[in-house]
């Protein structure tokens, strides 16, 4: 039965391909040079259902859709969006979704002990950058005159919390808690904005068994918006600035109600920000459907870190199904460029990466620094030893996938062999962060002894 749905699916696509032209005689010829190694995966579930945030760096599953790579594995599915990251994790884990777009920190906060616990993998990556910090204009004007300023007189960059330190103590003085957003208690964006503020010697507060809001000792008070109700929560006062993912910086710049000080390129050069997580049941259970996803996946990301193609990935994720933002917000950050103050618009090619540098391989050092970060604050609550971290991670990052879905790729022609990285799944250890902190993943224990504020652990265990 299998056979005869993939041979008939199989006659359908190429009808469709030849009735699109001369574009889809290049593909049919391409697949037939290729062999299509594809058609030896037996796909065990061929109906899928995964769930999304609307955020610009859902773009892969938007683009597997649209441009059919989910079709040329014999998947048929449905994006659907959610509306919120604990929704997101809670349908993946209860089966009502196959897979979603996730915050590289759930699937690893499910494996570590903090909140709902669940056995997740991610086999893939889904990009690097893409997330900002804003704060209201009140608080802009208030920060400017402590920024540096560059030869053309606009504000130098990357921009530090240091400019903030005295707009907080402003606002402690006359009786307000300085309160900022961030997505959830364990997104990038969380241990983003604490690393932007702890550099700077802002304590942004510490978890407890009884402090599950990350408050003790805070000097700037973190909670939870989803974000695309962060431009309005900010209008409304009830934050005073927020890091989140785009469109939703560049939103606030559109409206006219905040100002993005640093982006997270800043914070922590082409770091990791989403990943695609399914249940380790749903992968055992369909091993090669998880190739099949994967390798739509990756070839997404190859489409989208083409320059040619932003212009049609922002009118894709303009959709109302995908991110529903206007054109012209997604385009400020997805075709190279970041604004700042309105009318400050930079040059930043990498803001969004989705391919490049290894964008879609699921490092173990990766996952290693959102270990590093949950037991700096406090969400792991007791001292661990260092191969903890190694055997923890490994248990949720699944390069194996990836590179059997990147084998099948290359024999089909789809990327060339170069772009599977020969490695341990350890990248080298890096300086790139906004403090000029050294992170070496082999080490997660020194690491999180490097840094004056947080969690400090004995290194003899």
């Amino acid at each position: 039965m299998k056979s005869i749905v993939k041979k008939t699916f199989a006659t359908l696509l190429l009808l469709a391909m030849v009735a699109c032209g001369g574009k889809a005689e290049k593909q049919s010829k391409e697949m037939a040079q290729a062999d299509s190694p594809a058609s030896s995966l037996e796909i065990e579930k061929p109906q899928l259902t995964f769930g999304f945030i609307k955020l610009t760096d859902m773009a892969p599953l938007a683009i597997a859709k649209e441009k059919g790579f989910f079709e040329d594995e014999g998947l048929f599915v449905s994006v659907e969006a959610q509306s919120n990251w604990k929704n997101v994790l809670d349908r993946v884990i209860d089966g009502q979704l196959d897979g979603s777009h996730m915050l590289s920190g759930q699937p690893i906060a499910a494996g570590a002990g903090f909140g709902r616990q669940a056995e997740l993998v991610t086999p893939f990556s889904m990009d690097l950058n893409g997330n900002g910090i804003t704060v209201s204009n009140d608080v802009w004007s208030k920060m400017k005159p402590n920024v540096p300023k560059g030869a053309n007189g606009k504000p130098a960059h990357p921009i530090k919390a240091d400019a903030l330190k005295p707009v907080i103590s402003e606002y402690k003085n006359s009786g307000k808690p300085f309160k900022m957003g961030m997505v959830f208690p364990v997104s990038t964006h969380n241990y983003e904005i604490r690393y932007w503020l702890a550099a700077a010697g802002i304590h942004p507060g510490m978890y407890t068994a009884d402090n599950v809001q990350g408050q003790i000792d805070a000097e700037v008070l973190l909670s939870v918006t989803p974000p695309p109700q962060m431009p309005a929560t900010l209008e409304a006062g009830t934050i005073y600035g927020y890091c989140v993912g785009e469109p939703w910086n560049q939103q606030a710049v559109f409206k006219g109600i905040g100002v993005p000080v640093t982006t997270n390129y800043d914070i922590w050069k082409n770091n990791p920000e989403k990943v695609f997580v399914m249940t380790k049941k749903f992968v055992d259970e369909n091993p090669n459907t998880a190739i099949a996803v994967t390798k739509a996946l990756i070839r997404a990301g190859k489409w989208l870190d083409e320059p040619e193609n932003r212009p049609e990935a922002v009118k894709i994720l303009s959709m109302p199904q995908y991110v529903g933002a206007d054109e012209v917000v997604l385009a400020n950050s997805m075709t190279g460029t970041f604004e700042f103050e309105k009318g400050d618009k930079r040059s930043m090619p990498d803001f969004n990466v989705f391919y490049k540098y290894n964008a879609t391989y699921p490092f173990y050092s990766d996952g290693v620094w959102f270990l590093t970060q949950m037991r700096r604050w406090g969400q792991i609550p007791e001292a661990k030893p260092a191969d903890w971290y190694d055997q923890t991670i490994k248990d949720i990052y699944r390069p194996d996938i990836w590179k059997k879905a990147a084998e099948l790729l290359v024999a089909e022609g789809h990327i060339p062999a170069s772009d599977i990285p020969v490695t341990d799944g350890y990248k080298p250890a890096t300086s790139d962060f906004i403090d000029g902190n050294t992170y070496d993943a082999k080490d997660p224990i020194g690491y999180i002894n490097s840094f004056e504020i947080g969690n400090k652990d004995n290194s003899s265990l």
